[in-house]
This record gives C-alpha cells, sequence and structure tokens, in this order.
C-alpha cells in the first residue's frame, strides 16, 4: 500500500539563477562589465539579439543547470531585434528575474575613449563620431529609464567600475582572491602563464635518496618530509608565503582575483610538488581560496 504523504511530496526547484542584462552607451565600459561577470562565474554572452534570449537561457538551463547565472551583453548593433528587448526580459519567456543595468557616461568621455580606440561608432555612418552618440542616445533613452541599475562611469577607472560590478553581483565566494599554485618541471618548460615563478632547486632533490626516488611529493609524506626539513625549506616558505599574501590583497585592490603561482624543479615530482601543496596550506589556513596543481607529476 502506498504513503499518500510520499506521494503528495515533491521535490522542491532549484532556483534559477540571475540573469543580467548589460547594455548602454558604446565606450561606457560594457566589455568590462561582461570581463568582470564573467570572472564572477556568470555564463557571458556578447552581442545577443534580445529575440535569442529565451533560447540562450534555455540552452544553459540544459547544459549546466538552473543555477547557472547567465549575464548578455545587449547593444545597438543588435539593428531591428533591439525593439524586442522587453518581450525577452519578461520572467515567462526565460523562467528568470532580469536585471537590467545600463552603462552610461558624458558625451564627451565617450568621444574620447572611441577616438583612443579608434573605432567608428555604429551609429556614426558618414556623420561625425559625435553625431553617432546622440543618435544612440535616442535609441536607448527608454532603455536607460527601466533600467534596474545605471552606472555612469565617466569619473570610473577600469578597476572602479569592476569593483562596482562586483559590489552590485559578486558573492563572498566569487569576490575573493583564488590563487592557484602550480608545480612544474624545469625540463618540459616554465608555464607561460604564471605571475611568479620560484626555482625549488635550491633543495637538495629526494630523487638522489632511492627510497624516496620513486615516490612524490604530494602522496608521499615521507618524500613531502624530507623536502622540509632540508636546510632554507621553512625559511623560504616563512618567507615568501607572507609576499604572495601581501601581493593578493594588493590583486583584490586593483579589481584582479586570480593569481598564479609556479613553483619548479628539475622534474616537477619531489621538491616542487611538496613547496607547492604547502604553500597552497598555508594560504588556506590565511582564508586564501588556494588550490595545488602538478602540471607535470607522473609524465616520468
Amino acid at each position: 500500500m502506498s504513503d499518500p504523504i510520499s506521494e503528495l511530496q515533491t521535490e522542491t526547484p532549484q532556483p534559477a539563477g540571475e540573469l543580467v542584462v548589460v547594455t548602454g552607451m558604446t565606450g561606457a565600459g560594457r566589455s568590462t562589465a561582461a570581463k568582470e561577470l564573467e570572472d564572477l562565474g556568470f555564463f557571458v554572452v556578447d552581442n545577443l539579439p534580445p529575440s535569442l534570449l529565451p533560447d540562450v537561457v534555455r540552452l544553459v538551463d540544459d547544459s549546466r543547470g538552473r543555477q547557472q547565472p547567465i549575464a548578455v551583453v545587449v547593444d545597438v548593433r543588435s539593428g531591428s531585434f533591439f525593439d524586442e528587448i522587453g518581450r525577452a526580459l519578461a520572467h515567462e519567456s526565460t523562467g528568470r528575474m532580469a536585471t537590467l543595468v545600463f552603462l552610461d557616461a558624458g558625451d564627451e568621455v565617450l568621444v574620447r575613449r572611441q577616438e583612443a580606440a579608434r573605432r567608428p561608432h555604429p551609429l556614426q555612418g558618414s556623420g561625425r563620431l559625435l553625431d553617432g552618440l546622440q543618435r544612440e542616445r535616442v535609441v536607448l533613452a527608454d532603455l536607460r529609464s527601466i533600467a534596474d541599475l545605471v552606472i555612469d562611469t565617466s569619473n570610473l577607472n577600469v578597476h572602479q567600475l569592476t569593483d562596482r560590478i562586483a559590489e552590485a553581483f559578486g558573492t563572498p565566494d566569487t569576490t575573493r582572491l583564488r590563487v592557484t599554485v602550480i608545480s612544474f618541471g624545469f625540463k618540459y618548460g616554465i608555464p607561460i602563464d604564471a605571475d611568479f615563478i620560484a626555482d625549488m632547486r635550491f633543495l637538495p632533490n629526494p630523487h638522489w635518496v632511492p627510497e624516496l626516488r620513486p615516490g612524490n611529493g604530494r602522496d608521499n609524506p615521507e618524500v613531502a618530509a624530507y623536502v622540509y626539513s632540508r636546510p632554507g625549506a621553512k625559511e623560504f616558505l616563512d618567507g615568501y608565503v607572507p609576499v604572495l599574501a601581501g601581493v593578493g590583497e594588493g590583486y583584490l585592490r586593483e579589481g584582479k582575483r586570480f593569481m598564479r603561482v609556479a613553483l619548479g624543479c628539475t622534474g616537477g615530482k619531489h621538491r616542487s610538488v611538496a613547496m607547492a601543496e604547502e604553500i597552497a596550506r598555508r594560504l588556506q589556513e590565511r582564508g586564501l581560496v588556494a588550490t595545488a596543481l602538478h602540471r607535470d607529476l607522473g609524465r616520468e
């Protein structure tokens, strides 16, 4: 006999992720806002015709789940589709509550930015840059009036704009510094995307200790203990970790939330691996989101 109470119970649907639509004047910082939203974990689509917004949301829901936040950039390049943005923003068309962000700036500032970028305005035609901006203001006037958030970027630099976006749409997790500590072997090449590189070859190599040679600095405690106990290892860790933490604070002040620290040894198996693990652990103790990755472990 079935349980009537169980039959009445239904699985609670997961709340849909945030949907942010970024628009505004050409040169006001749409690309900067989009990049910041991407860093905050949003799935970002640039230059999207508004009529396609429900389709994008549906595809993201199916591939990444309803919790995935989405941001789309819509501007005058969308042409006749632009008139459809009101219908596209309706909750019933996407199943999500949408936030419309409008970026603006004074005409003189926008002209200066466009001239510095050496790009014509999409509505300029054969006229002046200022003519294109004035036409754009007319097209966007109604949209600006219904925006949930208007940001005047006239007096904001790139870092200040990203701070405003992070303040509006970031979470404690997405606005924290994320540090990736990478071990590597010099004989396989230096990571080209590292912000910092440190050479662990000043430490004795466990490779020359027969009983330690088969192990590695991550999975074998005896290898890690050997590396940490060598002269200079503790002094390096005690000095280097506070430097990284201090730089990380500066990164956050400048709007950067990702830092890649590379540690190298000969083969990327013993010394760099053990030290990367320990540095990641110490950074975590300081409240940073730190992960150790080992690029060349297992290549030998």
